[in-house]
């Protein structure tokens, strides 16, 4: 059964039900949002979620969207593309939201992409990776990285800024994990790298060890391996334990505490290329990272910035057009420049954004940050 939450906040921070009557529709804003709330992915769906919840409440605490609330329409995809379906078409004919926003994975962003842009109505992912999502058409924008763009982005990290050139890749076979791999393996040469070899795994997989015996046999400078926290916190620990000691770079998939529980002291030293910087003294970055922890009641990551930031952008594109009619958001949306809790946001042609990659390193169990790339040419996304 696919679950609802439905969320207005006030300016003194308490949820209160949605009421019936005219009058107070006239009074609200709806924004859809769609993320895993059980399931394998229950973590970053709660994450994600979190993330969203403030923004909402940090916008109608500053007075809302031109006097009006905004309200959150929550439901649980499951990390499942044909939950996402369903759940759009929902959002859109039943709930009447003006904007969509995923806080999901890349196979449900795909599918509920697909259901805004047939209806003309605004979708914002907030960190699905997959090409397609944004080439659904001119109604879906994205607020983080392609998996390919922040995979060259790991390919520097690797070759020019740690001086690592032989490599192995341990890659998900999945969307998020091949994407990744695609990327590093189109600028892996023009870093020096020489990729010794590359293993798949799949992401039921938690016992990895034919791929730390092949690894540890092919003795490589470096490691680069995708995966979510739920499979690099194993794959770390394993290779570590078998005594594989050369850096491990991730990416934003472990881009979370459990990653650091999981692993355990196996998790030091990891770096990671990913959207948020824990150690920023920007003010939207500083004061999310503040006020979600406050929040939430545990470490931020992520996927919350991110759901955090699509939020935002979607708010400030409200105010800006002034309406909500789906077209003049679209252009606001398009027009968008602001800076957020992970960079400025502003958007191609195809609705992409550009913005620099955060490394963040594991440092007495937390994260850290290691280094940033900054480099337009390396991180251009494509623009149609």
């Amino acid at each position: 059964m696919i679950k609802k939450l439905a969320l207005i906040v006030l300016a003194v921070g308490f949820s209160i039900p949605v009421l019936s009557g005219s009058s107070h529709a006239a009074d609200i804003i709806k924004i859809g949002f769609n993320a895993p709330l059980t399931g394998f992915a229950a973590s970053d769906g709660k994450s994600a979620s979190e993330g969203a919840k403030l923004a909402v409440e940090q916008v109608n605490a500053a007075g809302g969207i031109n006097g009006k609330l905004l309200e959150l329409v929550i439901y649980d995809d499951q990390a499942k593309p044909a939950q996402a379906i369903p759940i759009a078409n929902k959002l859109i004919g039943q709930d009447k939201v003006v904007i969509g926003v995923s806080g999901s994975y890349s196979g449900p962003t795909r599918s509920a992409a697909g259901v805004f842009q047939e209806a003309g109505v605004p979708y914002i992912s907030a960190y699905a990776i997959h090409p397609d999502i944004t080439r659904a058409g001119n109604y879906v924008f994205r607020t983080s990285f392609l998996g390919d763009v922040q995979g060259r982005g790991g390919a520097k990290l690797v070759g020019d800024i740690l001086e690592k050139k032989n490599v192995v890749i341990i890659t998900l076979q999945n969307d998020f994990g091949k994407s990744l791999a695609a990327g590093f393996k189109s600028k892996a040469a023009d870093f020096g790298i020489k990729i010794i070899n590359e293993y798949e795994y799949s992401i039921k997989d938690r016992q990895f060890g034919s791929i730390v015996a092949k690894v540890k046999a092919d003795n490589p400078d470096a490691i680069y391996a995708s995966g979510y926290y739920f499979t690099a916190g194993p794959l770390v620990s394993q290779l570590r334990a078998a005594g594989v000691t050369v850096p491990i770079i991730g990416q934003e998939g472990y881009d979370s505490q459990k990653f650091i529980e999981i692993a355990g002291p196996a998790s030091e030293g990891i770096i990671i290329t990913t959207s948020l910087d824990r150690d920023s003294d920007v003010p939207e970055t500083r004061n999310f990272i503040d006020a979600f922890e406050k929040r939430a009641g545990f470490k931020v990551d992520m996927v919350a910035a991110s759901a955090h930031t699509a939020i935002m952008v979607a708010a400030d594109a409200l105010k800006r057009a002034g309406s909500t009619d789906p077209e003049a958001l679209r252009k606001a949306i398009a027009a968008t420049n602001l800076k957020a809790s992970t960079g400025t946001i502003s958007f191609n042609a195809l609705g992409e954004v550009m913005k620099s990659v955060q490394n963040q390193v594991v440092k007495d169990g937390n994260w850290h940050r290691h280094s940033v790339i900054d480099d337009p040419a390396l991180l251009a996304p494509p623009d149609k």
